[in-house]
This record gives C-alpha cells, structure tokens and sequence, in this order.
C-alpha cells in the first residue's frame, strides 16, 4: 500500500457552475497525483500536490524518443452523493500491459487504483452532476532521463490529473459520421498499437484532419497490412450489428483492449446476443449494408461511452446505417453501462461500480 503524502492548494481554482458548458478536457481541478520511479529504488514518494507545471529538462527522453503510456478512466458522482470509479481494475492491467510493451516499469494494480481513488477523493467536490457529465481521469508515465540516447529511461513521473468534462462528441449522443480511411495506417500487429500511448496518436491525426475538412467527427482505420480489415476507431473500440449478431474486429494486437469495449461484450452476451470477435472486412460492411443487414453500429470508450454512429465513408460510398437514428441495442447499452456507472441501475457484476471511499 502506498504512503501518499498530501498538500491542499492555498489557492483554490474556481469550479464551473452547475449547468455550465465543461466541454471535454479543457478544465483542471485543484490536485495532481505524482509518483517518481528510479532505478534501483522503485516507484517511491507517491504524493498530492497542487496541480502545477512539470519542471523538465530539455534532454529528457520522453521529447525525444516518445516514452510514455497514459490510460483514462472516470469518476462519477453516484445517486447516493459519493464518488465512484467505473472497473479502475481494468485501467491498472492494461496500463501494465501498455508499460510491458514499452519497457516503462511496472505499477503493483492496487497501487495504481489507490492513487486514483486517493486523488479523486480530494478532489471529489469536483465531479460534476448535470447530466452526461463525469471527472475525467488522466494517469500517465513519462520518461524523464536527461540522456540524448534510444535506451529505455532509468527514471521515470506517474501523474494522474482530473478534468470535469461532459460529453466527448459536441453531439451528445446524437449519430456521428466516421471516415473509413483509405490511404493512410496506424498499426500493425507486432507494434505499438494495443497500447495507450502518444505515438499511436499522433499517427492518427492526419487522417483526422481530413475527416474533420470532410465533415466527419473520426476515423475508423483498416489493418496496415492489406489494408482491408476493419479495426477501430481513433477514440473508440466498434460494433456492428449485423443480421441480429454483435460483431466486433477481434484483438489481434493492433486495436487497443478497450473497457468499455469489454463491459459491451459481457452484458450483450449476457442478453442474449450471439457476439462475434473476428476480422470484417470493408467489403463485407458495404455489402451488409447494401442488403440491409447492417442495422446498427456504435462505438465504445471510456470517453464517449457509447457513440451511435449514422454513416460511414469508405472511398466514394457513403453509406447510411438504418435510417441514420439511434439503434435500440445503441441506446440500450448507453442507458445501461451509464446507469451503473452513476448507480441508478444495480452493477449485475458486483465489480464495475467501485466507491472512492471504499
């Protein structure tokens, strides 16, 4: 268990009024988490602290070769007034698998989920109550070595800063459109493209921007390879609902393991949807919505929740999903993962609801 120091600010920052527009990510609370990690010493002096600007130098690896993993996750405030997390447990493993893969040192799980709880309780006046909003959560590692060389770093930050945000998309969750994109990739299998990390972003913007000129809110990328595959979205993990079946592009170490992706599986199975995780190729989503097969499709995240999405371009078909409006199994899956989330509907799994204060 860690030790965590805490320092209140002298000098509270003002909190958004209730109702007022939060945007997302654009808002910062009181306190930061910090931890620092040495080699020889491990991860030591885990504290809290006014939020504040990092003091770096410039050779510090993390400008310099992109060592670094961030995971996101939320706090809501429950029907009862207290503060929750949604499966932080989750958060922990795969922030793990993300420094696996990046030689970033590892977190003991329970540690990384008592500093999010840690912070957030400090913080928890914060959480906003409006409807369809929630305090972001940012934990993040750095590499901070001063050496102008391609070697993992010997030391290292673990941060976790708070954001009271609303919804991700300016729609809500009115349909997005998502550009299939067709000329440039993210990932492949073997590389960096599970984990949640900056380069893995910053592959993406350029497509973004041109879906953004196009008139469309993401991007859905294609496998790297043959560059026909369906894989995710840039925010978001994706789902069809094809002839009654859930499908979604199955985990093949370019896609990255999404929680929310997850907790959709679990509870459409356990309505009674059969759900496949496999490949789907472009080809076979034009066709399944020339037949009309394609009745819905969605994304997930941590962000947006659920993102009902209304069409798809691919090249020169734009094609529109059902009659463009939210699906039933969308809407559904909104009102539930939400509803737990909050506490307005009982966590089936005893697990997903998780209390700060516990």
């Amino acid at each position: 268990m860690l030790n965590i120091r805490i320092e209140r600010t002298a000098n509270p920052r003002k909190k958004p009024e209730p109702g007022a527009p939060l945007g997302f990510g654009k808002i910062f609370t009181d306190h930061m988490f910090v931890m620092n990690y040495t080699e020889g010493q491990g991860w030591h002096d885990a504290r809290i602290v006014p939020y504040q600007k990092i003091p770096l130098e410039p050779s510090a690896m993390v400008f310099h070769y992109g060592q670094t993993m961030f995971e996101g996750l939320k706090a809501y405030k429950g029907t009862d007034g207290r503060a929750y997390l949604f499966r932080p447990d989750m958060n922990a493993k795969r922030a793990n698998a993300s420094n696996d893969r990046l030689c970033i040192p590892r977190i003991p799980e329970e540690d990384f989920v008592q500093a999010v709880k840690a912070v957030v309780s400090v913080d928890q006046e914060w959480i906003p109550s409006d409807p369809g909003t929630s305090l972001y959560v940012r934990p993040f590692i750095i590499a901070t070595d001063e050496f102008l060389g391609v070697a993992p770093s010997k030391t290292y930050l673990f941060i976790i800063i708070l954001s009271p945000s609303g919804a991700y998309y300016a729609s809500g969750l009115n349909p997005v459109g998502i550009w299939i994109e067709d000329e440039y990739v993210r990932a492949v299998r073997g590389g960096i493209g599970f984990a949640k990390t900056g380069g893995n972003y910053a592959a993406s913007l350029i497509a973004q921007v041109k879906a953004h000129d196009e008139g469309f809110s993401q991007v859905l990328w294609l496998d790297g390879v043959e560059r026909k595959y369906i894989e995710e979205v840039g925010a978001m993990n994706i789902f069809f609902k094809i002839n009654g079946k859930i499908v979604t592009p199955m985990l093949s170490g370019s896609i990255l393991p999404g929680i929310t992706r997850n907790s959709v599986i679990t509870l459409c199975r356990d309505w009674g949807y059969e759900v496949e995780e496999r490949r789907i190729s472009v080809d076979e989503l034009i066709e399944a919505q020339k037949t009309g097969a394609l009745e819905e499709c969605f994304g997930t995240g941590t962000a947006a929740v659920i993102s009902p999405v209304g069409k798809l371009r691919y090249v020169d078909d734009v094609m529109v999903i059902g009659d463009g409006g939210i699906g039933p199994v969308s809407q559904k899956l909104y009102d539930t993962v939400t509803g737990i989330q909050s506490g307005a509907i009982k966590d089936p799994y005893g697990n997903w609801h998780v209390c700060v204060d516990d």
